[in-house]
């Protein structure tokens, strides 16, 4: 009846407690994952493996826990079965620094996704050797042969300002004494390195860094270390920019449903992308 007051036992309060014990990894996955400022693709395997791990059975489970884990368990090894999905989570927790040894893999999984990220990361160089050899055809400006540039300086006229008559001597310098010191004065000769094995040494670099505090942000880790990972760093822009969750492009319906109201209903779809984007964006100083 509607007033009557349930009296739990001592038995049922201890089983209450066990649940919130239980429950509280996937409490805890469920509130980090929904933060908007870090979470990224990169943190779904790791968490995904530890709440099953979580979700072990362990010993002196009683038999209500036990029905519990094998509920929430049952219910995640439906979730990430195919490869595709496996290769971008696996993939970015290995461009994560904070988890690049990915020890909730088997040392053959390992190896394979190591593999895989050496093998993208020296095709997307190749891809940007490509595009970069198409366009250096068409390019205009500075470039050219050094005869080129020597008679440019020559046919400089005196009006070309203070500068021309350096430009001149320069010029001069070169005719006179270019023949002797010509080896001297070009650049040395660089042995270019195919992409696959620039790859490999980035890769055995990255495995070989310290380990990352899982405190730190691994994008900004990125952003320090790009000149020594050129080509790693480029494929983890790809990956580390996916979100994990959709609740940040739902609590930006939910803001502009809070920007359009009845009493605003005048608004400009372009003010109203605006307002939507300055009260995501903008950061107010606290006084």
């Amino acid at each position: 009846m509607d007033g009557d007051i349930v009296t739990l036992s001592r038995a049922d309060l201890a089983n209450v407690e066990e649940i919130v014990k239980t429950l509280k990894p996937v409490k805890d996955a469920t509130v980090f994952m929904s933060e908007e400022s870090s979470p990224t693709v990169s943190l779904i395997a790791p968490v995904y493996a530890q709440l099953l791990q979580s979700m072990s059975d362990t010993i002196g489970d009683q038999p209500l826990i036990l029905d519990v884990k094998n509920a929430i368990k049952t219910d995640l090894l439906k979730r990430y079965n195919s490869e595709a999905e496996k290769k971008i989570l696996h993939t970015s927790s290995a461009l994560d620094p904070r988890f690049k040894g990915l020890p909730f893999l088997t040392e053959e999984e390992r190896l394979d996704v190591s593999a895989g990220v050496t093998s993208e990361a020296a095709s997307l160089e190749e891809r940007k050797q490509r595009t970069e050899a198409d366009e250096a055809p068409g390019r205009t400006g500075s470039s050219g042969t050094k005869e080129e540039l020597l008679s440019v300086d020559d046919n400089v006229s005196d009006s070309a300002g203070p500068s021309a008559p350096k430009r001149r001597a320069s010029s001069l310098l070169l005719s006179l004494l270019g023949p002797a010191f010509i080896n001297d004065t070009s650049e040395p000769a660089v042995q270019s390195k195919t992409a696959d094995a620039s790859a490999e040494e980035e890769m055995a670099l990255y495995c070989r860094s310290p380990a990352v505090p899982l405190s730190e942000d691994p994008l900004d880790w990125w952003h320090r270390h790009k000149g020594t990972f050129p080509l790693l760093s480029r494929l983890a822009k790809r990956y580390l920019c996916i979100p994990g969750t959709s609740v940040p492009a739902e609590r930006v319906f939910s803001t502009a449903g809070d920007v359009i109201t009845a009493k605003r209903s005048a608004l400009k779809p372009d003010h109203v992308d605006q307002l939507v984007f300055l009260h995501k964006n903008l950061e107010i100083p606290k006084c």
